[in-house]
Order: C-alpha cells, then sequence, then structure tokens
C-alpha cells in the first residue's frame, strides 16, 4: 500500500521495513529514507553510504515540514564511518535547518535500524560528539551511552566563567539554572510545578540569552521521588519536542549536582513517554528507551 502526498515530491509506502521491498507506482528514482520516532520525537533518516547527499537548509525544512515533506524534528543522514572502531558516522539536523552536535532518541533509533538490517546486537554510532555504543536490549528498546556531561563553563559554551551549577538568565522567572554539555548544550530549571510553566515562551528568550553564544536547550524539570523526574525540554532549531534523549540525560546529572538525589538510576517522564537514564560514577550517561519504525519512502 502506498500514498501520495499531493504537491510535493515526498512518496511513502506504509508496509515493510525499508521501501525497496515494496512496489510503487511513483518515480523511484528518489532517495529512500525511513520514518521513525523515540517517544513521539520524530525523525526522517536517509543513508548516504552509496550515494552522497549534502541537503540544502531548504531541503532539510521542506522535508520535516508536516504539511509540505514527511514531518520530522529532524533529519538524519547516515554517513561511512569515518574511523576504524566505529559503524557508521550520522549527522543530525533540525527542522530549521541548523546542524546539532548529538541527539539520544535519534541514535537509538538509528542504532535499532541499522542492526535490524545487519542482524546484530549492538554497534558504535559517530558523531561530532563523539562514538556512542549502542545495544538492542528488548525488543525495539535500545540502550546508548551517551557520553560524559561536562559542566566546564567553556565547555558548554558559556560566553563567560560563571558558577554553572547557578546560571541566572536575562529571562529569570524561572530562577537558576544547571548549564551543562553533553555533546550539545543545556540548561536546566528545576521547578515546583512543571505544568504551571510556559516553555514556549520562556525558552526563546533564553536561547537568546549572550550568556549561550552558540544557544542552548532549555529544559524544565520536576523532582517527584529520588528516582523520578519529568522533563520538557525546548530544543535549539526544534523547539518544544515530545521527548529529548540528551535533554534527559543532563536533567538526571543535573539532579544530582543540585544535591536534590543521589540515584545513580532515574526514569525520566517527557510528554511522549518514559526514558531511563543511567549516570556513572564518572559522570558518563547511559540512555535506554523504545523506538517506533513508521514508514519508509523515497524523497
Amino acid at each position: 500500500m502506498y500514498s501520495i502526498i499531493e504537491n510535493t515530491c515526498i512518496y511513502y509506502v506504509c508496509t515493510g521495513l525499508m521501501a525497496k521491498n515494496t512496489p510503487l507506482t511513483a518515480q523511484e528514482s528518489g532517495r529512500e529514507f525511513v520514518k521513525m520516532h523515540g517517544l513521539f520525537n520524530y525523525f526522517v533518516i536517509v543513508d548516504v553510504r552509496s550515494s552522497p547527499w549534502e541537503p540544502g537548509a531548504g531541503e532539510i525544512i521542506r522535508t520535516c515540514d508536516l504539511k509540505d515533506g514527511v514531518g520530522a524534528d529532524q533529519l538524519i543522514i547516515i554517513e561511512t564511518a569515518r574511523s576504524k572502531d566505529t559503524d557508521v558516522f550520522i549527522r543530525i539536523f533540525n527542522s530549521d535547518g541548523s546542524e546539532a552536535e548529538a541527539c539520544g532518541n535519534a541514535t537509538r533509533c538509528v542504532a535499532w535500524l541499522l542492526m535490524e538490517e545487519a542482524g546484530r546486537l549492538d554497534l558504535v554510532i559517530q558523531t561530532v560528539a563523539g562514538s556512542l555504543y549502542c545495544e538492542l536490549v528488548a525488543d525495539r528498546e535500545v540502550c546508548c551511552a551517551m557520553g560524559r556531561i561536562s559542566m566546564q563553563w567553556d565547555h558548554i559554551p558559556l560566553s563567560q566563567e560563571i558558577d554553572t551549577c547557578h546560571v541566572r538568565c536575562f529571562e529569570s522567572s524561572l530562577g537558576y539554572g544547571v548549564a551543562l554539555n553533553i555533546g550539545n548544550p543545556h540548561i536546566v530549571f528545576f521547578v515546583p510545578d512543571i505544568d504551571a510553566v510556559d516553555i514556549e515562551k520562556s525558552g526563546p528568550l533564553i536561547q537568546n540569552d549572550p550568556i549561550f553564544p552558540q544557544g542552548v536547550n532549555v529544559g524544565v524539570a520536576q523532582l517527584v521521588s529520588d528516582s523520578q523526574l519529568h522533563l520538557k525540554v525546548f530544543e535549539r532549531g526544534a523547539g518544544l519536542t515530545q521527548a529529548c534523549g540528551s535533554g534527559a540525560c543532563v536533567a538526571a546529572y543535573a539532579a544530582l549536582e543540585r544535591g536534590l538525589t543521589e540515584c545513580r538510576e532515574m526514569t525520566v517522564t517527557l510528554p511522549g513517554g518514559k526514558v531511563i537514564v543511567e549516570i556513572t560514577a564518572e559522570g558518563y550517561a547511559k540512555l535506554t528507551g523504545p523506538v517506533t519504525y513508521c514508514f519508509s519512502g523515497y524523497l
């Protein structure tokens, strides 16, 4: 079964893992894609290992647009591995055309797709933020070693040296945030009632604060027990998403740094569902959660 979206160059099939196994009446000269999501954080994934592709900002924006394209929070490009100890290299593009350094949910989705393709239980995915080990831990559930979290001001980066555990922005209604980097920059604010915060209003104001020269992902968290927290994230280049894997990791780490908990394994509930975050004694994060295949097609 297939469907054609009117007035666009997007064709998609709704059966099978890869579109190439399903007959299409549309011209099959387009570039194949897979759409997936991790807790409703949506991705369009394109494998360019055999046919290089450098999408322009306009192509990225149109592909991610739900009305004119496939619809996604990010476009993910799978490239040939750049080192012998990794399996692939991925690039991550936000829905506004900008490039991101890291995305935990996207990495988990790509890992599942490639493990299904190769019949493997683990692999290593390289990003600009580092090499991430991924393993299949259950049916369509992937654990990704997200790397070490840093709170060093120039690693985040911030525009000046300040206490990264207590960052005050011009938009001060949320109080002091915790600034961190897990391959991409984040700030996390702990609040008593997450539902009382209008993150879509506060998020852009915080992102544009001069203290963040490269922008920032803005998280608002509410600790509900020693081992559970609720989280919403307003992402750079994508806005409010249903889930943010890197945001979940830094929120758990920030709770430890603030002394709000001593638990190193936390359940993080996002609008799209739950993930498990483990923080090691050395400050490394592991992210475990479900992935979902949506459909495949041709751009």
